[in-house]
């Protein structure tokens, strides 16, 4: 290939790249335009706010310190609801982006690949909402002394919520890690299943580190962690099995 051919090829990848980035924007921009004009932002972050507000005492609110952040924080929320709305559609874009590069087989296991890792991502923040947060909020409540009378800044509670969301999203991704791991042959099952113990302690040091400082948080993130390692483990070496099984097939047929 001479340079200057070379050279469209790149010129032609990154119009393309573009064209894939902007779909994406606009997908987040047309479901945050349509959750603006309905909930709305105020509606949206009242449902956000639920499980720290189940937690307070009885006619308490959340803050706001700053001048502008009674609506810059639930224009933020709507923008982070409509990226989680718009993600499969994103997903979707990166992958027609890099399958022309990808083999057939590749190709047939990228799209079951997004589609779960938008599921699992989706279940994590799901668990974290509904199970850690509600859990975490009243035991911590459950600490305050009498004489204090907590009122959180909404700000300062966003940004928990996002760090807490991605964390446990990330988390619920470990089974697609680990089955990729396998499939590309960096590491063997066996090498997988006798790494446990490392596993159960880096769960906790990651834990320790992402969640605040309170036992139950930290139990509550390592705990799927750990699980989730053990699925992923499971079914990867379900795959080899299977991989292993159609492989002895297809030389029995061609020595037949």
């Amino acid at each position: 290939m001479t340079q200057e051919a070379s050279q469209e090829t790149f010129i032609s990848h990154l119009v393309e790249l573009r064209s894939r980035l902007l779909r994406a924007v606009g997908a987040v921009l047309a479901v945050f335009v349509v959750l603006f004009i309905y909930p709305g932002p105020s509606a949206i972050y009242d449902v956000l706010a639920q499980p720290m507000l189940a937690s307070l005492p009885e006619g308490t609110r959340m803050i706001a310190t700053g001048v502008i952040t009674p609506f810059m924080v639930p224009v933020k929320v709507t923008l982070l609801a409509s990226f989680v709305l718009a993600l499969p559609v994103v997903l979707y874009q990166a992958w027609a982006f890099v399958a022309p590069g990808l083999y057939r087989h590749e190709q047939r296991l990228a799209l079951p690949l997004i589609a779960s890792s938008t599921l699992l991502f989706l279940l994590g923040m799901a668990f974290c909402y509904f199970v850690v947060f509600r859990t975490v909020f009243q035991f911590i409540a459950g600490f305050a002394p009498e004489s204090i009378t907590p009122a959180p800044d909404i700000e300062a509670y966003v940004s928990f919520v996002i760090t807490m969301f991605v964390a446990f999203g990330v988390t619920f991704e470990v089974p697609i890690a680990v089955i990729l791991l396998v499939k590309s042959g960096m590491v063997t099952v066996e090498k997988l299943r006798s790494a446990r113990g490392y596993v159960i302690v880096g769960a906790f040091v990651i834990a320790a580190v992402v969640t605040p400082p309170d036992v139950v948080s930290q139990f509550m993130l390592a705990v799927p962690l750990c699980l989730l390692y053990e699925v992923g483990v499971i079914v990867a070496g379900m795959l080899k099995v299977k991989e292993s099984s159609a492989d002895e097939l297809e030389s029995e047929s061609d020595n037949g």
